[in-house]
């Protein structure tokens, strides 16, 4: 299957998977990436805006990992280490701006409270901050945040997926 066939299948899979209240995962992707690109991010930090929820796909419920590091294991072969890292950040960078930026906490949603709990909790982890990408992490935390609005523009789902064929054909050959 080739990168473009897989992200399609992919993404399309999150269409009607509810994680929260207000979109579904696949216009929650679509807004993440369009957080992303208003904000000026590079592709890598777009495409891992965008997929790093892939771990709520159907197509990957038989394989028992946490959501984040399940995407974290799908994207980087595909995409490379950055896009797979960021992704699978998210988790880790929610832990770390509840832990360290007063008032983060309560703009969360009542599914990003309870799952921060599920994920240990608010924390700072020195091997999160002293990760040279942290600061990218942080950003596309930011654009999660953002993307549940059911009012909200994202982007289409061909740019998104031709975005990966980008990223993808960037990739040095394994």
């Amino acid at each position: 299957m080739s990168v473009r066939e897989e992200t399609a299948a992919i993404l399309g899979s999150l269409h009607g998977v509810w994680d929260e209240e207000a979109v579904d995962e696949l216009e929650h992707a679509l807004q993440s990436a369009a957080r992303a690109i208003d904000d000026g991010a590079d592709d890598e930090l777009v495409l891992a805006a965008a997929m790093h929820d892939i771990g709520h796909s159907p197509l990957l419920a038989g394989i028992s990992l946490p959501h984040d590091r399940l995407a974290r294991e799908w994207l980087t072969p595909r995409f490379g280490s950055r896009v797979g890292w960021l992704a699978g950040a998210h988790v880790a960078a929610k832990r770390h701006l509840a832990a360290t930026e007063p008032g983060y906490a309560p703009t969360l949603s009542d599914v990003s409270v309870a799952s921060l709990e599920n994920q240990g909790g608010a924390a700072s982890d020195p091997s999160f901050t002293s990760h040279a990408w942290w600061p990218d992490a942080v950003r596309l935390r930011r654009y999660d945040d953002a993307a549940k609005d059911p009012a909200a523009r994202g982007v289409d789902i061909a740019a998104v997926i031709a975005l990966a064929e980008r990223v993808a054909a960037a990739q040095p050959a394994p």
